[in-house]
């Protein structure tokens, strides 16, 4: 809730991504942040431009708001980690993705994951003990690195939500806006299992 004397500022959210992403995973989340006002900026150790992928095919380029060597995790509210095989198995690799993604959750910050984004969490050593979906070809990474993979089309734990696909983007969206309030509102419980929720119930 804004105070008396002055508005809140916007939400700020990081969509970590490089070369290879799944478009529509960072689009439609991207457009329900800004219609709630918050601004949702694309952060990637990619120069310039980003490559969007529909699929197997090059889709659009993306400006690149914060170049990765210059933004920190102070500087934002959440991130947002879209899907795309090429885009995971990239930024799984840079340790300056996994120490972002890292300094966001170790701040109980919201983390919102889909797809193909989960690698980065897996690399980060961040899923010990989480409940989350993801691609299904996940799976079995998540579960040896001490996840709990669950096949819903969304998943809430903590301060994380996950996603399995595309089709499941409308509940995805819903489920990180909703956690944005309560972070808004103060009453976000940040740290694994304080609050879960598998599906839209919860």
């Amino acid at each position: 809730m804004a105070s008396q004397h002055s508005p809140q500022p916007p939400m700020k959210v990081a969509i970590l991504v490089t070369d290879g992403f799944e478009q529509v995973e960072l689009t439609s989340p991207r457009d329900a942040l800004r219609q709630q006002g918050c601004s949702a900026l694309i952060v990637s150790p990619a120069p310039g431009k980003v490559q969007g992928f529909r699929h197997h095919d090059k889709a659009e380029q993306f400006e690149v708001d914060v170049p990765l060597a210059q933004a920190s995790a102070q500087d934002f509210d959440a991130v947002l980690l879209p899907g795309g095989v090429i885009n995971g198995d990239q930024l799984r690799t840079i340790p300056e993705a996994l120490r972002f993604v890292r300094d966001m959750d170790d701040d109980g910050k919201p983390v919102f994951v889909i797809c193909h984004g989960g690698w980065i969490l897996v690399s980060a050593g961040l899923v010990d003990g989480r409940t989350m979906t993801s691609w299904p070809t996940l799976r079995d990474d998540i579960i040896n690195a001490g996840g709990d993979w669950v096949d819903s089309e969304v998943v809430v734990d903590g301060n994380w939500v996950s996603s399995r696909k595309p089709d499941d983007l409308a509940a995805f969206n819903q489920k990180m806006l909703d956690l944005l309030q309560q972070k808004q509102a103060g009453t976000l419980q940040g740290r694994r299992g304080d609050q879960r929720g598998i599906g839209l119930a919860g």
